[in-house]
Parts: structure tokens; sequence; C-alpha cells
């Protein structure tokens, strides 16, 4: 069924959606919508720079301490 929308299809809900909210609701909702997404990006950035922070920190302590080299 949604996959003939089209573009005539989207513009008309796009008419539809701006009649029903007014074109004010529409540009706020449009500007959480990105807030949003640049939240999203910047905590996917956070987590995979943390992941590649502990990646490293392990790869240092992969050598023995100097007592346990003696004891080998």
């Amino acid at each position: 069924m949604l996959n003939n929308i089209g573009l005539p299809g989207l513009l008309l809900i796009a008419v539809i959606v701006l009649v029903l909210f007014g074109r004010g609701k529409v540009s706020s909702l449009m500007g959480e919508v990105g807030k949003g997404i640049t939240a999203f990006k910047k905590g996917v950035n956070d987590s995979e720079t943390e992941a590649e922070r502990q990646r490293v920190d392990q790869a240092r302590d992969v050598t023995p301490e100097e007592a346990e080299r003696k004891k080998v």
C-alpha cells in the first residue's frame, strides 16, 4: 500500500500536515527533531571515543611487571 505513494502523495501529505498544525508548530517540531539528531550523533561519537580509549588502555597493560618477569 505504501509502496506507491510517490512525490505527489508526499506533497499532499505535507500540505495536509501544514493545514492541520500550522507553519509555526511544524517548524518548531522540525527544530526539535534536528536537535535530537545532533544529540544522537554526539552520543555515538562520544561512545566510540570512550571505547577507543578503553582499547588503548588495555593494550598498554599487556606487558608484565618487573617482579613477574623475574619469577619466570
